[in-house]
């Protein structure tokens, strides 16, 4: 199907939450760090991550113009939370929930009947794997030494 919109700006990632507040993260016993390098990540969005991902999405998804619009509206892709995992060593996300059929603003409420939303969140969790995968493949790797880096001009690596 596909959705034909503008890719939107990336997530700033600015309001950073302790990963451990995620319902879908679990944290080892040991906590291994606080460092969940947001400021690099957003870089790497900034850098074209963002649109790669977004426009791969965007070709697959099942997510009408008017749902879109709407996730738009309630500013759903800015709260989308990306953060380096330490304890996985892995880029995680978080999706923010769609509010139910009742608690959309006006004209909206008029415009979506209870259950029209369902795959909304679900869409959204599909473009926040998205991301995840374009950052992981293609930005973020784990060097010889295990440390998180982006590939660099100075590693004599090709980057994205």
């Amino acid at each position: 199907m596909g959705l034909d919109v503008d890719t939107p700006d990336p997530p700033s990632l600015s309001d950073p939450q302790d990963v451990g507040d995620y319902d879908a993260v679990e944290e080892i016993d040991e906590r291994v760090g606080d460092d969940y390098r947001r400021e690099e990540l957003a870089g790497a969005l900034e850098d074209g991550a963002w649109k790669r991902a977004f426009e791969e999405w965007s070709d697959h998804t099942l997510l009408t113009e008017e749902e879109y619009e709407l996730v738009v509206a309630l500013g759903l892709v800015e709260e989308l939370d990306f953060y380096w995992n330490p304890a996985s060593e892995d880029v995680g996300y978080r999706v923010p929930a769609v509010p139910s059929h009742r608690e959309l603003p006006s004209p909206y409420d008029e415009r979506f009947e209870e259950g029209d939303l369902d795959g909304v969140e679900e869409e959204l969790d599909g473009l926040a794997r998205t991301v995840t995968e374009v950052l992981e493949t293609q930005y973020v790797r784990l060097d010889e030494t295990d440390e998180f880096g982006f590939f660099s001009e100075e590693s004599g690596e090709e980057g994205p």
